[in-house]
């Protein structure tokens, strides 16, 4: 089980990706939207802000969020891990419901290009 220390670097590195991403990827992570990031096994959410390509952690919390952001993933430690290394497909982890992603229509459409 992945722990929280390897899932907050997991999401540094995924910030680190999208803000070196190019073309439509970059679009795409170019939102200014909050986030959180529900990581069910440990029982911790991440919370902070997707602006300007970047994934800000402003907080890490016990339990689920106490307010509902603008994009929320919710998975396990070890799914979150093994997608930012590239060892989990996020769109066939998300149609298979390992991976949830909730947003707004709008934002859906613009974060497809991420899958």
């Amino acid at each position: 089980m992945a722990t929280i220390e390897e899932c907050r670097t997991a999401l540094d590195k995924l910030s680190d990706n999208l803000a070196g991403a190019e073309g439509d990827v970059r679009s795409a992570a170019a939102l200014d939207r909050s986030l959180s990031c529900c990581i069910t096994d440990l029982d911790i959410t991440f919370v902070g802000r997707l602006k300007d390509g970047r994934i800000e952690v402003l907080e890490t919390l016990q339990g689920p969020p106490r307010e509902r952001a603008q994009i929320r993933l919710t998975m396990k430690g070890d799914d979150l891990v093994s997608m930012v290394n590239g060892e989990l497909n996020f769109a066939k982890a998300w149609g298979s419901g390992r991976v949830k992603l909730e947003a707004g229509l709008r934002d859906l459409f613009r974060l497809r290009t991420l899958l």
